[in-house]
């Protein structure tokens, strides 16, 4: 008997974390991104690494626990806190 996959990819307590992403001219787009891909320290090395051109949200969701919010201030803190610790954050992010 075949079954689907589940709705919830993650485990419970797994948060995923999506980024909307401006590319001056061509507009804005919600960046794709692996399915394992998607947890917080994932979400910040990705930007500390440069991996996208002009971050200006980020939004925080847990379908298991139902609930979803703007996590674009507690990940800038975060940036903030590594740059001023580490001096890890690129031009792109600051």
């Amino acid at each position: 008997m075949r079954t689907s996959p589940p709705l919830a990819l993650h485990a419970p307590g797994q948060d995923t974390y999506l980024v909307l992403d401006d590319f001056g001219q061509l507009g804005r787009a919600w960046r794709e991104t692996v399915e394992n891909a998607t947890d917080r320290e994932t979400l910040i090395r990705n930007l500390v690494e440069g991996e996208f051109n002009n971050p200006i949200r980020i939004v925080a969701f847990n379908s298991a626990e139902g609930w979803c919010r703007d996590a674009t201030v507690d990940i800038a803190d975060e940036l903030r806190r590594r740059y001023t610790e580490f001096g890890e954050v690129p031009e792109s992010v600051l």
